[in-house]
Protein backbone atom coordinates (compact mmCIF):
# COMPACT_ATOMS: atom_id res chain seq x y z
CA UNK A 1 0.00 0.00 0.00
CA UNK A 2 1.45 3.53 -0.64
CA UNK A 3 0.97 6.08 1.61
CA UNK A 4 1.11 10.20 0.85
CA UNK A 5 1.49 12.55 3.84
CA UNK A 6 1.17 16.30 4.24
CA UNK A 7 1.82 18.16 7.09
CA UNK A 8 1.62 22.14 6.28
CA UNK A 9 0.07 22.65 9.76
CA UNK A 10 2.80 25.13 11.08
CA UNK A 11 6.32 26.67 9.56
CA UNK A 12 7.92 23.59 8.10
CA UNK A 13 6.05 22.20 5.09
CA UNK A 14 6.28 18.06 5.39
CA UNK A 15 5.65 15.23 2.41
CA UNK A 16 6.19 11.46 2.52
CA UNK A 17 5.93 8.79 0.88
CA UNK A 18 5.35 5.35 2.51
CA UNK A 19 5.12 2.14 0.63
CA UNK A 20 4.26 -0.86 2.89
CA UNK A 21 5.35 0.59 6.14
CA UNK A 22 9.17 1.70 4.28
CA UNK A 23 9.51 5.50 3.89
CA UNK A 24 10.88 5.43 -0.08
CA UNK A 25 10.65 9.59 -0.22
CA UNK A 26 10.68 12.76 2.75
CA UNK A 27 10.33 16.29 1.94
CA UNK A 28 10.68 18.87 4.66
CA UNK A 29 11.47 22.73 4.78
CA UNK A 30 11.62 24.67 8.20
CA UNK A 31 10.75 28.59 6.55
CA UNK A 32 8.27 31.07 6.77
CA UNK A 33 6.70 31.13 3.43
CA UNK A 34 3.71 30.47 1.58
CA UNK A 35 2.47 26.58 1.61
CA UNK A 36 -0.31 27.65 -0.92
CA UNK A 37 2.11 28.07 -3.51
CA UNK A 38 4.23 25.09 -2.18
CA UNK A 39 2.64 22.64 -1.42
CA UNK A 40 1.77 20.77 -4.65
CA UNK A 41 5.30 21.67 -6.55
CA UNK A 42 6.79 19.48 -3.66
CA UNK A 43 4.44 16.60 -3.78
CA UNK A 44 5.11 16.33 -7.60
CA UNK A 45 8.56 16.37 -7.53
CA UNK A 46 8.38 14.05 -4.42
CA UNK A 47 6.70 11.54 -6.47
CA UNK A 48 8.41 12.40 -9.49
CA UNK A 49 11.65 11.31 -7.20
CA UNK A 50 10.23 8.28 -6.27
CA UNK A 51 8.63 7.64 -9.59
CA UNK A 52 5.27 6.95 -8.19
CA UNK A 53 2.23 8.01 -10.10
CA UNK A 54 -0.93 9.44 -8.44
CA UNK A 55 -3.08 6.29 -9.86
CA UNK A 56 -0.69 4.58 -7.32
CA UNK A 57 -1.50 5.82 -4.44
CA UNK A 58 -3.32 3.97 -1.79
CA UNK A 59 -4.29 6.56 1.07
CA UNK A 60 -3.49 10.15 2.00
CA UNK A 61 -3.04 11.40 5.52
CA UNK A 62 -2.96 14.98 6.68
CA UNK A 63 -2.08 16.62 9.80
CA UNK A 64 -5.69 18.27 10.45
CA UNK A 65 -4.17 20.52 13.13
CA UNK A 66 -4.00 22.56 15.58
CA UNK A 67 -1.27 25.18 14.36
CA UNK A 68 -1.62 27.82 11.78
CA UNK A 69 -5.65 27.97 10.55
CA UNK A 70 -4.30 29.10 7.07
CA UNK A 71 -1.59 26.39 7.51
CA UNK A 72 -4.19 24.08 8.06
CA UNK A 73 -6.57 24.87 5.97
CA UNK A 74 -3.97 24.65 3.07
CA UNK A 75 -2.95 20.56 3.28
CA UNK A 76 -6.56 20.02 4.16
CA UNK A 77 -8.16 21.32 1.47
CA UNK A 78 -5.43 19.64 -0.98
CA UNK A 79 -5.39 16.32 0.89
CA UNK A 80 -9.40 16.50 0.48
CA UNK A 81 -9.21 17.30 -3.06
CA UNK A 82 -6.89 14.62 -3.50
CA UNK A 83 -8.38 11.75 -1.66
CA UNK A 84 -11.91 12.41 -3.80
CA UNK A 85 -10.16 12.54 -7.23
CA UNK A 86 -8.65 9.47 -6.47
CA UNK A 87 -10.76 7.53 -5.08
CA UNK A 88 -8.61 6.66 -1.84
CA UNK A 89 -9.38 7.13 1.75
CA UNK A 90 -8.65 10.20 3.82
CA UNK A 91 -6.91 9.46 7.40
CA UNK A 92 -6.83 13.32 9.68
CA UNK A 93 -4.18 12.88 12.09
CA UNK A 94 -3.29 15.18 15.09
CA UNK A 95 -0.34 18.10 14.26
CA UNK A 96 0.71 17.21 17.84
CA UNK A 97 0.59 13.35 17.53
CA UNK A 98 2.85 13.07 14.20
CA UNK A 99 5.37 14.73 16.56
CA UNK A 100 5.12 12.13 19.32
CA UNK A 101 6.92 9.84 17.59
CA UNK A 102 10.30 11.14 18.86
CA UNK A 103 9.09 9.09 21.99
CA UNK A 104 8.79 5.63 20.73
CA UNK A 105 11.83 4.72 23.34
CA UNK A 106 11.33 7.13 25.59
CA UNK A 107 10.34 5.67 29.11
CA UNK A 108 7.93 8.48 29.82
CA UNK A 109 5.73 10.96 28.81
CA UNK A 110 6.05 12.93 25.44
CA UNK A 111 4.50 16.46 25.66
CA UNK A 112 4.55 18.31 21.33
CA UNK A 113 3.79 21.94 21.76
CA UNK A 114 3.22 24.59 19.37
CA UNK A 115 3.30 28.45 20.16
CA UNK A 116 -0.41 30.22 20.28
CA UNK A 117 0.66 33.36 21.58
CA UNK A 118 0.18 35.49 24.76
CA UNK A 119 2.59 32.84 26.63
CA UNK A 120 -0.55 30.12 25.31
CA UNK A 121 0.38 26.71 23.85
CA UNK A 122 -1.21 23.80 21.80
CA UNK A 123 -0.39 20.63 23.42
CA UNK A 124 -1.61 17.11 24.63
CA UNK A 125 0.38 14.19 26.32
CA UNK A 126 1.28 11.27 24.62
CA UNK A 127 2.96 8.20 25.66
CA UNK A 128 3.82 4.44 24.08
CA UNK A 129 2.54 1.33 24.39
CA UNK A 130 4.80 -0.58 23.06
CA UNK A 131 4.68 0.70 19.42
CA UNK A 132 1.06 2.00 19.90
CA UNK A 133 0.63 5.37 20.52
CA UNK A 134 -1.64 6.17 22.73
CA UNK A 135 -3.01 9.37 24.41
CA UNK A 136 -2.96 10.35 28.22
CA UNK A 137 -4.45 14.26 27.80
CA UNK A 138 -6.46 15.21 24.60
CA UNK A 139 -4.88 18.11 22.20
CA UNK A 140 -5.80 21.44 24.29
CA UNK A 141 -5.22 25.32 23.90
CA UNK A 142 -3.71 26.05 27.61
CA UNK A 143 -1.20 28.68 28.86
CA UNK A 144 2.11 27.06 29.74
CA UNK A 145 2.38 27.90 32.96
CA UNK A 146 -0.93 25.62 34.08
CA UNK A 147 0.25 23.24 31.80
CA UNK A 148 3.63 22.68 33.59
CA UNK A 149 1.89 23.05 36.68
CA UNK A 150 -1.05 20.17 35.92
CA UNK A 151 1.82 17.96 34.65
CA UNK A 152 3.99 18.31 38.01
CA UNK A 153 2.05 15.30 39.78
CA UNK A 154 2.86 12.88 37.01
CA UNK A 155 5.45 10.33 38.33
CA UNK A 156 7.34 10.07 35.23
CA UNK A 157 9.69 12.41 32.92
CA UNK A 158 8.38 14.44 30.83
CA UNK A 159 9.61 14.83 26.77
CA UNK A 160 8.79 18.03 25.16
CA UNK A 161 9.13 18.56 21.50
CA UNK A 162 8.18 21.26 18.96
CA UNK A 163 10.57 24.12 17.24
CA UNK A 164 8.50 27.04 19.77
CA UNK A 165 9.86 25.01 23.00
CA UNK A 166 12.77 27.83 22.99
CA UNK A 167 9.60 30.43 23.87
CA UNK A 168 8.79 28.35 26.83
CA UNK A 169 11.78 26.33 28.09
CA UNK A 170 12.22 28.38 31.15
CA UNK A 171 8.83 28.38 32.45
CA UNK A 172 8.81 24.48 31.90
CA UNK A 173 12.23 24.25 33.66
CA UNK A 174 10.87 26.84 36.00
CA UNK A 175 8.14 24.58 37.19
CA UNK A 176 9.18 20.87 36.59
CA UNK A 177 12.75 21.16 37.28
CA UNK A 178 14.64 17.91 35.90
CA UNK A 179 11.20 16.25 35.38
CA UNK A 180 11.41 18.09 32.42
CA UNK A 181 13.55 16.54 29.37
CA UNK A 182 13.63 18.19 25.86
CA UNK A 183 14.27 16.79 22.40
CA UNK A 184 17.28 18.26 20.14
CA UNK A 185 17.10 20.34 17.86
CA UNK A 186 17.14 17.85 15.18
CA UNK A 187 14.16 15.70 16.65
CA UNK A 188 12.27 19.56 17.02
CA UNK A 189 10.55 19.76 13.37
CA UNK A 190 7.22 17.47 12.46
CA UNK A 191 8.30 14.33 10.56
CA UNK A 192 5.82 13.50 7.57
CA UNK A 193 6.89 10.14 7.90
CA UNK A 194 5.79 9.75 11.28
CA UNK A 195 2.51 11.25 9.99
CA UNK A 196 2.57 8.37 7.46
CA UNK A 197 3.26 6.03 9.81
CA UNK A 198 0.62 6.79 12.43
CA UNK A 199 -2.22 6.97 9.83
CA UNK A 200 -1.10 4.08 7.63
CA UNK A 201 -3.47 1.32 9.22
CA UNK A 202 -6.66 3.37 10.07
CA UNK A 203 -9.80 3.71 8.44
CA UNK A 204 -10.39 6.73 5.91
CA UNK A 205 -12.86 9.60 7.29
CA UNK A 206 -16.22 11.06 5.08
CA UNK A 207 -13.93 13.52 2.96
CA UNK A 208 -17.17 15.57 2.52
CA UNK A 209 -17.73 15.97 6.52
CA UNK A 210 -14.08 15.88 7.50
CA UNK A 211 -12.64 19.32 8.87
CA UNK A 212 -9.86 20.69 10.51
CA UNK A 213 -9.19 20.67 14.03
CA UNK A 214 -8.12 24.23 14.96
CA UNK A 215 -8.84 23.34 19.04
CA UNK A 216 -9.45 27.60 19.64
CA UNK A 217 -11.61 30.07 17.56
CA UNK A 218 -10.19 31.93 14.88
CA UNK A 219 -9.63 35.28 16.68
CA UNK A 220 -11.27 37.22 14.67
CA UNK A 221 -14.30 34.70 15.01
CA UNK A 222 -14.07 34.93 18.81
CA UNK A 223 -14.21 38.40 19.01
CA UNK A 224 -17.16 38.56 16.66
CA UNK A 225 -18.98 36.47 19.05
CA UNK A 226 -18.20 38.32 21.85
CA UNK A 227 -19.69 41.31 20.39
CA UNK A 228 -22.88 38.81 19.48
CA UNK A 229 -23.06 37.99 23.16
CA UNK A 230 -22.19 41.93 24.92
CA UNK A 231 -24.90 43.12 22.14
CA UNK A 232 -27.77 40.39 23.45
CA UNK A 233 -28.21 38.74 20.38
CA UNK A 234 -28.53 35.21 20.40
CA UNK A 235 -26.87 32.98 18.10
Amino acid sequence: MKVLAIDTSNNPLGIALLDNEKVIGEYITNLKKNHSIRVMPAIEQLMRDCEIETSELDKIVVAKGPGSYTGVRIGVTIAKTMAWSLGIPLVGISSLALMAGVGRNFDGYVSPLFDARRGQIYTGLYYYEGMQLKTEINDCNILAVEWAESLKKLDKPILFVGNDLVLHKETIVNILGNQAIFASITENNPRPSELGLVGFNLSGEDIHTFVPNYIRLVEAEAKWLDSQKSDGKKL
